[in-house]
Order: structure tokens, then C-alpha cells, then sequence
């Protein structure tokens, strides 16, 4: 079986970055506590009583190196590779928790893997496919999302140092699903591989 590819300290998701977003803010982002990292093939166990819970395919951008105030002309030398994050997160809490807390906590809530790819040539045009149950349930891809992965780390390191292993999650473009104890999740990106993961 397969372990997490990394062991970050920090875990950082990109907001305001979907492929619907027609609300005007500005790039922005939230932790991720470490505590709900999963290994791929984990399974998520969803919180009962909490409302709904969708999962969320992204592509995760993995830090090679110590990172602060990252620009245009050096955030790429800071990457060292990027794999699949599957942002798991109680929906229903989001309406009434503006910090994200409620909504993004739970056990196994943050699948990542299958590895960590280091030759993407283009982050920003990757195709995602979100199967559920073996069915293709959504199709997108990273060049949906309004914010290059440049523009991200940009952003996250102008506020907080990350250090090599840490993890930003860059967005659901369109590749969120709700999903019930029993069902079978799979989130492919080309070039990275398969992310599965079982709902408990």
C-alpha cells in the first residue's frame, strides 16, 4: 500500500479559485490542518450528523525548498514536483463556518498522492477526471482555474513561509462531487496518476 508522498508541516488551500467563480474577490486561502492527511487508498471517514460532504479533486503543488515572497521570475524554482489532492469537506458547514474549520476537519479529510511528479511541463493545462463508483462523474482541468499555480504560490508566500514538503492545494475546477459512506472515489490528473480513495 501506498503512503502519502510527503509529510508536509503545512497545508495550504487556495480560495476564490474554482472554475465557476463569478464573485469578484481576489485570490485568496486557508489552512488545512496536517491532522487530516490520508495515504492513497485511505478511507475517508465522513463526520455523521454534519450535513453534506463533497470531495474535491485538485492538483497539489509540493515545495522543494524554503519559500517566502516568491515572484514571478523564481516561484517555480521553489517547486519541487506536484500530485492530487482529494480536499474533502463538509459543505454544509461552510455556510456557517467563515474560517473553513468545521468544514475542512475530519479524519483521513485530505487524501494526497498517488507520488509526486517532478516533469510536469505545464501545470496550468492538466486535465482532472473525477470517476465515482467506477463512473466518470466530472471533467476539467487546472486550465479552468482563474489562478496560474504561479499566481498561488505568489500569493501564499507573500503572507507565510512555507518550508520543502509543504503542500498548497490550488482549486477545484469544476471537480466537486457529494459523495455517501460506500462509494468509491477516483481523481486523475495527466502526467500524475490515479488518487482513490473509499467513503466510509
Amino acid at each position: 500500500m501506498l503512503l502519502a508522498p510527503v509529510t508536509p508541516t503545512s497545508i495550504v488551500g487556495v480560495g476564490h479559485n474554482p472554475a465557476e467563480s463569478n464573485n469578484g474577490l481576489p485570490i485568496q486561502a486557508w489552512h488545512k490542518s496536517v491532522r487530516t492527511l490520508a495515504d492513497p487508498e485511505d478511507k475517508i471517514r465522513v463526520r455523521r450528523g454534519d450535513g453534506a460532504v463533497i470531495v474535491e479533486g485538485e492538483l497539489a503543488v509540493v515545495i522543494g525548498k524554503r519559500s517566502t515572497q516568491l515572484t514571478y521570475e523564481n516561484a517555480r524554482e521553489h517547486i519541487l514536483g506536484y500530485t492530487i489532492a482529494n480536499d474533502v469537506t463538509n459543505v454544509d458547514q461552510a455556510l456557517i463556518d467563515e474560517r473553513l474549520f468545521q468544514a475542512k476537519a475530519g479524519e483521513k479529510y485530505t487524501p494526497l498522492g498517488p507520488w509526486i511528479e517532478t516533469t510536469i511541463g505545464d501545470p496550468d493545462d492538466l486535465d482532472i477526471t473525477v470517476t465515482l463508483n467506477g463512473e466518470v462523474k466530472a471533467q476539467s482541468g487546472t486550465f479552468n482555474l482563474p489562478s496560474s499555480v504561479v499566481d498561488c504560490l505568489i500569493y501564499v508566500t507573500r503572507w507565510v513561509t512555507l518550508d520543502a514538503g509543504d503542500v498548497v492545494m490550488t482549486g477545484a475546477p469544476g471537480t466537486s462531487l457529494a459523495v455517501r459512506p460506500g462509494d468509491s472515489v477516483g481523481i486523475s490528473i495527466n502526467g500524475i496518476g490515479t488518487l482513490a480513495s473509499s467513503v466510509i
